[in-house]
């Protein structure tokens, strides 16, 4: 399949590992090089995206209702075979899920899940969203869509930004959220969940302490299954690669990789 993959290559090459960073739902490639392809590149590594099929410019949207979490991963395969080594892999959100079954198959140099749908899977993360939000719920089981959740500016900032993103900013990302695979939300709910115990690779779990999506204590979990501990920021929202304070988690993380020799 012929995915989209934005790519940033470092002007002074100065890490062997690539990076290879997996989006979450209702996203594309488009979030990492708002922020992240370049400032990693900018920093010596190669970075690269892609866009899951049905998302951004990858093929797929007209079979997005039924894609599954395996085909996400499947996406990931390919795209990390492709890299001419083995990559450290980046994912956010449902990202986070797809990387972690990435790993339980394949090797790769390091992990880091920011925000992730946590091995429990997303079935608290649901009920909030219920709660919250009854008859946009309602309106996505019936149209097998996720997109009432995020229809609108103000549903995106609840769900993914701090209150202090700006205006523009939240409505130029708004333009760029898209229908999210129904197949994919069985899978994070219960049907095809991650199995920590397989994964040998280091992990860095990272989360956001304003996060309405997963809550702190969630990624916790996430972190403890992994024999790790978490790193939360505060201040911040879901979307760790775009909200305000999106530096601090990048450094985070090269301070991490520069730990791991990477």
């Amino acid at each position: 399949m012929d995915l989209e993959v934005i790519s940033r290559q470092p002007t002074s090459p100065s890490h062997s590992a690539p990076l290879l960073f997996v989006h979450g739902a209702w996203h594309g490639a488009w979030c990492w090089a708002e922020h992240f392809l370049n400032y990693f590149a900018a920093r010596g590594y190669a970075a690269h995206a892609l866009s899951l099929r049905g998302h951004g410019a990858s093929p797929g949207r007209d079979h997005l209702r039924w894609t599954s979490i395996a085909d996400y991963v499947a996406d990931v395969a390919q795209v990390a075979s492709q890299l001419p080594t083995l990559p450290v892999v980046i994912g956010h959100s449902m990202g986070g899920l797809a990387v972690q079954k990435y790993l339980e198959t394949h090797v790769a140099r390091a992990a880091v899940l920011l925000a992730s749908v946590p091995p429990a899977g997303a079935l608290a993360t649901t009920l909030r969203i219920a709660r919250r939000h009854p008859v946009a719920f309602a309106k996505a089981n019936m149209l097998l869509s996720l997109y009432p959740l995020v229809s609108t500016p103000q549903l995106v900032r609840e769900s993914f930004f701090s209150p202090s993103m700006p205006e523009g900013e939240l409505r130029r990302y708004f333009a760029q959220i898209q229908d999210e695979a129904y197949r994919a939300f069985l899978d994070m709910l219960a049907f095809n969940l991650p199995k920590p115990k397989r994964v040998n690779t280091p992990v860095l779990v990272i989360g956001a302490a304003n996060d309405t999506v997963f809550l702190s204590y969630e990624v916790e979990a996430t972190a403890n299954a992994y024999k790790t501990q978490a790193v939360i920021f505060p201040n911040m929202a879901h979307d760790l690669m775009l909200d305000t304070g999106w530096q601090s988690v990048a450094d985070r993380i090269i301070v991490w990789l520069s730990e791991k020799g990477l």
